[in-house]
């Protein structure tokens, strides 16, 4: 593979202990498909709206306006990112507010042993359910879950199907996530090899 590759952790804030992942990316991807991936490694369902936030300027899948932000994927991570250290922001879910932080460790990432394009390394902690309410919800669904007699203990149980466990990590499971999406997974606006 002679593509370029960044290294990103992502993290989801305001919650303690913290909820993060480290994951590999051609420079190349799209922000429509960084969407994709982010969704794969966190464990969200792309259940609900996103939007990017790099420096002053939005970009999301539908925007009715340039006002709105601009479409995503149009835009390739490596054009817009380029600095080891940069940040940059991630919304999913605009009724619970999932916001999460995006670091660029390494712009040049090398391993010899990487034998796919998309690789989950390394993370902590399970993604919080979908539509739990945000961050206080979840706050609440975690206590609620840990009491039994808390009085949504027993709704919540069968909720979540009985069986979530916040402390939950499996990368090999998410690998093979990815693994699925780079075999099923279409071009868009723009192909990940450069050429159009």
């Amino acid at each position: 593979m002679n593509e370029r590759f960044y290294l990103l952790k992502i993290q989801l804030l305001d919650i303690e202990p913290p909820i993060w992942r480290r994951f590999v990316v051609p420079a190349s991807i799209t922000l429509d498909r960084l969407h994709d991936v982010i969704q794969i490694v966190m464990g969200w369902t792309d259940s609900h709206l996103y939007e990017f936030t790099i420096g002053n300027k939005r970009y999301t899948e539908y925007p009715e306006s340039k006002e709105d932000g601009l479409v995503c994927g149009r835009y390739r991570i490596g054009d817009l990112i380029k600095q080891k250290g940069r940040t940059f922001r991630y919304l999913y879910d605009f009724g619970d507010s999932w916001e999460h932080e995006l670091v660029l460790e390494e712009s040049r990432y090398f391993n010899p042993d990487l034998r796919t394009e998309l690789a989950c390394l390394d993370g902590e902690r399970s993604c919080p359910p979908e539509d739990v309410g945000g961050v206080p919800g979840y706050f609440e669904f975690c206590n609620a879950l840990k009491d039994p007699s808390h009085e949504e203990h027993e709704s919540y149980m069968e909720w979540s199907g009985g069986d979530f466990d916040s402390e939950w990590f499996d990368p090999e499971s998410i690998n093979w996530e990815l693994m699925k999406y780079l075999r099923w997974s279409r071009d868009r606006y723009q192909n990940w090899g450069g050429v159009e």
